[in-house]
């Protein structure tokens, strides 16, 4: 049997989902918690990782239970949320094919970044929300993200992370790239076939950078579909991790 698992998180306590050394991460957390139920180690896949101070609405992995374990998958929900912090909730668990993967089997995801624009942060958007009380032109930001639609080559928007060859595909498409109004400030949705690494975050923080008027909407154009070498710069900022959110990943 394989299980599937989505889960919603607050990255605020956390260092990214990746299991890394003498790190407290989403996915230590997960695999303390089944190891505890099964009685015996367990490894958990996402679907893809996130960054330390990145939030989570609908992450998905998978695992294996032991064959000889036959508990329903509705009672994983249950018995999972009891072993695991409030910051981490499982909120779904279903059996799915034995070929399914959460990470090779998604075909596109959908992050959010939500941006504060009130004078003074509210308290309850601490470490939810990007904090921007200086002047933002909403019309040039939506003309920002427009220009991100489509397929491009977005290397002048992806952080290294050391393993890149020349080989390397830094083509993706952007299915939806677009800003709604919220009571405090916008909320920026990113949906696509994949993203590179802090693809979003430094997608934000151009767009913002233009919309600020401390970057040319041209100039921001031109950073798009660059060859290896760049020649045109990479991205001016890349967003804090506390204003994004990964809201879910789709497998048709």
């Amino acid at each position: 049997m394989r299980l599937k698992l989505t889960i919603a998180y607050d990255g605020s306590p956390f260092g990214g989902w990746q299991l890394q050394p003498d790190t407290d991460t989403i996915q230590v957390r997960l695999e303390g918690a089944l190891a505890e139920i099964a009685k015996e180690p367990l490894r958990i896949h996402g679907s893809g990782r996130t960054d330390a101070g990145v939030h989570a609405a609908g992450q998905v992995a998978h695992f294996d239970p032991p064959a000889e374990l036959t508990m329903n998958p509705v009672n994983w929900v249950a018995a999972l949320n009891t072993k695991l912090p409030a910051a981490i909730r499982v909120l779904e668990c279903e059996e799915v094919p034995d070929d399914f993967h959460a990470r090779f089997s998604a075909i596109s995801k959908i992050y959010h970044y939500e941006l504060s624009t009130t004078p003074i942060l509210p308290p309850f958007q601490a470490g939810r929300a990007w904090h921007l009380p200086r002047q933002l032109d909403p019309a040039t930001l939506e003309d920002s993200l427009a220009l991100f639609r489509g397929r491009h080559d977005f290397r002048a928007f992806a952080a290294n992370r050391g393993n890149e060859t020349a080989e390397t595909d830094f083509q993706r498409t952007l299915h939806e790239t677009s800003l709604a109004p919220l009571p405090q400030g916008y909320l920026l949705t990113f949906s696509g076939e994949g993203f590179l690494y802090k693809m979003v975050r430094l997608l934000t923080g151009a767009a913002v950078k233009t919309a600020q008027g401390y970057f040319r909407l041209d100039d921001l154009a031109d950073l798009l579909d660059q060859p290896p070498e760049l020649p045109r710069g990479k991205s001016p900022l890349c967003a804090p991790a506390e204003g994004l959110s990964l809201h879910e990943v789709n497998y048709g």
